[in-house]
């Protein structure tokens, strides 16, 4: 199904998408010399876990393209940043 797609930057632990029924199609993850990891819940901090990428201890890029509609999240979009940062990208 092709539809338009938004962005949204984390720096750090927060909400990405706001209220909204939407679809994760892809994050980007700029990773650091220390592991970390990217979660991202579906309804808050404490919501359902929907996606959990762990990064390496080396710094890089990690796009991570998720196939056919992407991931489901029916209320808003969490991410739970562990030294790194991510851009998702929903629609």
């Amino acid at each position: 199904m092709q539809t338009d797609v938004k962005s949204a930057y984390l720096a750090a632990t927060g909400t990405a998408v706001a209220s909204s029924r939407t679809r994760v199609k892809s994050v980007i993850i700029a990773a650091t010399a220390t592991a970390g990891s990217v979660i991202l819940r579906d309804g808050g901090a404490s919501g359902v876990t929907r996606l959990q990428i762990d990064t390496p201890a080396a710094a890089g890029m990690i796009n991570a393209i998720l196939p056919g509609e992407g991931i489901l999240f029916n209320t808003d979009v969490h991410g739970t940043l562990t030294n790194c940062t991510a851009t998702v990208v929903y629609g």
